[in-house]
């Protein structure tokens, strides 16, 4: 598929759409590896589905293919250097994960103390998505784990969720 639009054109108007931030984590033969994620969404409630998409070319991606199964921790407003950390901006941090406190639902990948929300997920279907895998899977389980506000990125930056009367 070609496209006439440049990467960049895209890149640039995404940045004006808001959204909230997860981190995604799966597990695999004992390998963890968790990646900073805002192209998330639910897409049923009855069954519980929810989709997610990742680069090929990571860590996290290659785990969830062999594992079948992820984890998503919906991040606080007090989270932002986790979001930064597991968007790969320290990469002088080898284990992401080290000193971190992690819980885990049914299929065992990581997931976030301090989230405000945690879904455990099994991968029922993936699409090919050009340099990104669109992965498709059933929720498992759902947990509301605290009160707080939401980290939300919005072009290039975190930033406060207020309420509008």
């Amino acid at each position: 598929m070609n496209s006439t639009l440049d990467s960049e054109a895209l890149r640039a108007a995404m940045r004006v759409w808001s959204a909230g931030v997860t981190v995604v984590t799966a597990v695999h033969e004992g390998k963890q590896h968790g990646a900073t994620v805002n192209s998330f969404t639910s897409i049923s409630l009855d069954p519980a589905l929810i989709t997610v998409s990742l680069q090929k070319s990571t860590r996290t991606h290659e785990l969830m293919e062999k594992s079948r199964a992820f984890g998503v921790t919906m991040l606080s407003a007090e989270q932002s250097k986790i979001s930064d950390l597991f968007a790969g901006k320290m990469p002088e941090i080898k284990d992401r994960f080290a000193g971190l406190q992690t819980q885990t639902l049914v299929t065992g990948a990581p997931l976030i103390i301090g989230g405000l929300a945690w879904l455990d997920c099994r991968v029922i279907e993936t699409f090919d998505a050009g340099s990104s895998t669109l992965f498709i899977a059933e929720t498992l389980a759902a947990q509301i784990t605290g009160d707080g506000l939401p980290l939300i990125y919005h072009n290039r930056e975190y930033w406060n969720l207020s309420h509008l009367k």
